[in-house]
């Protein structure tokens, strides 16, 4: 509150330290019955809509967007990827019929050197 009124951000500050927690469970709330059929999944800015036949997909993805607008968050569409057969995911890529690590990570952790000096392992440790 400033002598000129009250002022609300519009975007969430996400250099505070709990803003992304915070937003989650806004997301979950405001998606809560859709998440609950598991239709759809949520994690944080990034949001899956799953449904296993046409027919009831662009329903169920209105019903989000019509959710999101009402709680005054918006999708850019530019970011919007539809009708897509698999997609990566917090390090992991969903297909149709499985789910499997990135190829990328696997050959990270294969790649990874051998730590041979205590001073190896507490630097990989943060230690």
């Amino acid at each position: 509150m400033t002598p000129e009124g009250l002022f609300e951000p519009t975007v969430i500050f996400f250099g505070l330290t709990n803003s992304p927690i915070i937003f989650q469970t806004i997301m979950n709330k405001i998606l809560s019955d859709l998440i609950n059929t598991k239709k759809v999944t949520s994690f944080i800015d990034d949001i899956i809509i799953e449904t296993e036949k046409k027919e009831g997909h662009n329903q169920v993805v209105d019903e989000v967007v019509k959710k999101l607008a009402e709680n005054n968050i918006y999708v850019k569409q530019e970011k919007c990827k539809e009708k897509i057969r698999k997609v990566e995911f917090l390090g992991v890529v969903i297909g149709l019929e499985r789910i499997k690590i990135k190829e990328e990570n696997v050959k990270n952790v294969l790649d990874w050197p051998t730590l041979n000096e205590v001073q190896d392992v507490q630097k990989f440790l943060r230690l």
